[in-house]
């Protein structure tokens, strides 16, 4: 049976980029990839402007898809280590409920169930994402075997698989092998770091609808006709305590991820659009397939980003509703008038719904994700209209 609700890969990836409680050589690391992807970022926005009028536009618009994904990682990571705190609290309330429901065999098994779909949905998530890096390097390599060529110092030019401008020689041998390497790690770390990220609220979301299939299960227990007699003031004081700390969690969860999703929903618009873009506009071009290879994947990849964030966000919405609905459908009204009120703020409470919002602005939802992909289509036709 699966003890624990978050995966050992998301450990592994948030232990590496410094996220994780008491990692060691929290500060070193920290500094490391602050230092890492602030000279990343330099180099691929010096690489945008000394090409702005040289490159073509579909070619523009894939470095800056890319960059625009270094920088939404780097601020989702300011993000966790600033509100580190808040993740550990987080981290306990788990911990919490795991200790607290072991000696409950029903609230065990929804517990386990719900931590084995994460590690299931976490793990596919990463791996999506793996495959798109992938295939976004392999289609870099066979755009550069098919279109290589020389320059005046017969020195080949190169295609790296993320555009940047190094301040010395890259394209010799053997340090353009190098940089594709470094480049191809860094990568792969970067992807990881974004996979982690967007599956772990995709486990916090699901560790709190257990949670909330367990007070379900007890309001129906509870005021059942063979429990009604035998209620006392302490059962009442658990459904009240356990309804308290699924709000408190999923407040934490927002206040986790509320500025995160804002920025989610601004860069991913401008990303979808761009790699768009580029998909086709690359369609009547002889290199159509090499294109193909390299973007399509990382399309889908974006698109399944946002589709995770506004899917969290609304099946945490309507699993909270279901608080009120159970609490209403059970026999709430033949205990005594002193235990139904409290059953009745119960359900008052309950019908606030839990969310995550987007910087406290609006809620996520799949209505939010089909706004995304209509302003991102109303951005790739205006752009095809410019080229």
């Amino acid at each position: 049976m699966t003890t624990s609700t978050v995966c050992f890969s998301i450990k592994s990836i948030l232990y590496i980029f410094g996220v994780w409680p008491d990692t060691s050589c929290l500060a070193l690391r920290r500094l490391f990839w602050t230092v890492l992807l602030t000279v990343t970022l330099i180099l691929q926005y010096t690489y945008v402007a000394l090409h702005f009028h040289t490159d073509s536009l579909t070619d523009l618009m894939d470095t800056v898809s890319t960059c625009l994904a270094y920088n939404l990682l780097f601020i989702k990571l300011i993000i966790f280590w600033i509100n580190q705190r808040k993740f550990h609290n987080i981290l306990t309330r788990i911990a919490a409920d795991w200790k607290e429901c072991a000696n409950d065999p029903f609230s065990m098994q929804v517990t386990a169930s719900m931590a084995s779909l994460s590690h299931r949905v976490s793990n596919t998530i990463i791996g999506i994402h793996m495959a798109a890096v992938v295939t976004y390097s392999l289609g870099a390599f066979l755009s550069n075997s098919g279109d290589e060529t020389f320059n005046a110092s017969t020195i080949p030019v190169r295609v790296f698989i993320i555009n940047m401008e190094y301040p010395f020689d890259s394209s010799s041998s053997p340090v353009y092998e190098l940089v594709v390497i470094m480049q191809f790690i860094q990568l792969v770390l970067n992807a990881c770091a974004i996979d982690v990220i967007n599956a772990l609220i995709m486990t916090l979301v699901l560790h709190v609808s257990g949670q909330i299939d367990i007070l379900q299960e007890w309001l129906t227990n509870i005021f059942s006709k063979d429990s009604i007699h035998g209620m006392t003031g302490t059962t009442i004081k658990n459904l009240i305590g356990k309804h308290q700390k699924i709000i408190l969690f999923a407040e934490d969860v927002e206040n986790l991820y509320c500025y995160i999703a804002l920025m989610q929903f601004i860069a991913i618009t401008l990303i979808i659009c761009s790699i768009g873009f580029v998909i086709v506009s690359s369609l009547d071009s002889p290199d159509a397939s090499t294109m193909l290879v390299k973007t399509l994947m990382f399309y889908i990849v974006m698109n399944l980003e946002a589709f995770t964030f506004c899917f969290a966000g609304e099946y945490l919405s309507s699993k909270s509703q279901n608080i009120a609905n159970a609490a209403y459908g059970s026999l709430w009204y033949n205990v005594h008038v002193n235990k139904s009120q409290i059953i009745i703020f119960l359900i008052l409470r309950s019908q606030k719904r839990l969310t995550i919002t987007i910087g406290k602005v609006a809620d996520l939802s799949l209505e939010r994700f089909a706004s995304i992909m209509k302003a991102s289509a109303s951005y790739i036709s205006v752009l095809l209209a410019m080229s």
